[in-house]
């Protein structure tokens, strides 16, 4: 992929492709979900319970989106975090909510969760996990983080969500941090309402940003934005569609060089404010690396064709365009070797012989 990555006469629109992730509908990828990926190339597919219900399907699946890469293999991804948040069938594990992790007194078996995390998803043919989360819990009225937080401050988030990663990455998946600058704070859920964080600069350097920017210091391979509007750093733009928080703060004062994915367009934080061609714009602008739509084709189809039309007539859009996707194939080379997917009797086998509830009980022993 090294000539790909930087061959002048690949298209800009083959390269817009890579700039967005889709869901798909159900547990085997249909006819015209295959068409529309190898029409536009689209580089990723982010998989929910509705397409992980019985194991040796996922496999299969996800065998299908790596053989319908064209461009490059595809960002195949899940919110495999632990806890409520957790995608993949029996026999793969269900380990433990991060704020367990947290309470055990005992990093290492955090590394030990991430490192499990990452064979399992390995052997299902996923090669991401939208996780850790690295909000601190600070707000007891959350109504989304809870649990998903390893820890209500800042110090301990970091020393968990540091070893969690390493675990997850020595295990060959690329972790995908959420939900930058922080969602621990607000009193409202993104998928159905905007969220409002009021707090003072200072507070939120000290409490929601540490983390973030101690992994963008550990050189975190991918971040994920929150639909959240901080009236400390722009007052107009929730996080996602702000170049004051995605370019200014994260790219220039954190020196941030990894890639950037949207939380998903279609929740409400965004849908119920801005047009669908709109946020997707404003979100490419601010310097998001990777739009996210979960539900449908038709949004990130409509998108694509926009800013394609767009980016003719538009430099500033086209230089956006060619640095996001540098950094996303620079990523799919570091990352996507080969299929790593197990089918059959294999998976199970090898599922077995892991053994990993014995991580389980050791987490929940450790509380």
């Amino acid at each position: 992929m090294d000539a790909l990555s930087s061959h002048p006469m690949i298209a800009l629109q083959e390269k817009l492709g890579q700039l967005f992730m889709i869901g798909l509908r159900g547990e085997d990828l249909s006819a015209d979900e295959r068409l529309t990926i190898e029409e536009y190339g689209f580089g990723g597919v982010v998989l929910f319970k509705n397409n992980c219900r019985d194991a040796a399907r996922v496999v299969e699946l996800c065998r299908s989106l790596w053989e319908s890469g064209a461009l490059a293999p595809p960002f195949i991804a899940a919110d495999q975090e632990g806890g409520s948040a957790h995608r993949l069938p029996e026999p793969f594990t269900h380990f433990p909510a991060p704020e367990k992790l947290g309470r055990t007194g005992k990093p290492e078996l955090a590394f030990s969760a991430g490192r499990a995390t990452a064979d399992e998803l390995v052997l299902a043919g996923i090669n991401m996990n939208f996780a850790p989360v690295l909000d601190v819990n600070s707000n007891p009225n959350n109504p989304v983080i809870g649990e998903r937080a390893f820890a209500n401050n800042p110090a301990d988030v970091i020393r968990y969500s540091e070893r969690w990663i390493a675990g997850l990455r020595s295990g060959g998946i690329i972790p995908v941090g959420k939900h930058f600058p922080g969602h621990g704070d607000t009193d409202k859920d993104s998928h159905r309402d905007l969220p409002v964080v009021a707090r003072p600069l200072e507070e939120l350097k000290q409490i929601e940003l540490a983390p973030f920017a101690h992994a963008c210091k550990t050189h975190i391979e991918a971040l994920m934005t929150a639909h959240v509007v901080y009236q400390a750093l722009d007052r107009q733009f929730p996080a996602t569609l702000s170049e004051k928080i995605i370019t200014g703060l994260l790219r220039h004062q954190l020196g941030y060089e990894g890639v950037v994915f949207s939380d998903a367009l279609e929740m409400k934080a965004i849908a119920d404010h801005y047009g669908v061609e709109q946020s997707a714009a404003l979100c490419v602008n601010a310097g998001v690396d990777v739009l996210l739509y979960c539900d449908g084709l038709e949004k990130p189809v409509r998108c694509f064709e926009y800013l394609a039309d767009a980016a003719e007539n538009d430099a500033q859009l086209r230089a956006q365009i060619e640095r996001s996707y540098t950094r996303v194939m620079h990523l799919k080379e570091r990352y996507l070797k080969e299929f790593t997917g197990v089918g059959g009797t294999e998976l199970d086998l090898c599922l077995a012989q892991l053994d990993h509830q014995r991580i389980v009980d050791e987490i929940y022993g450790s509380l």
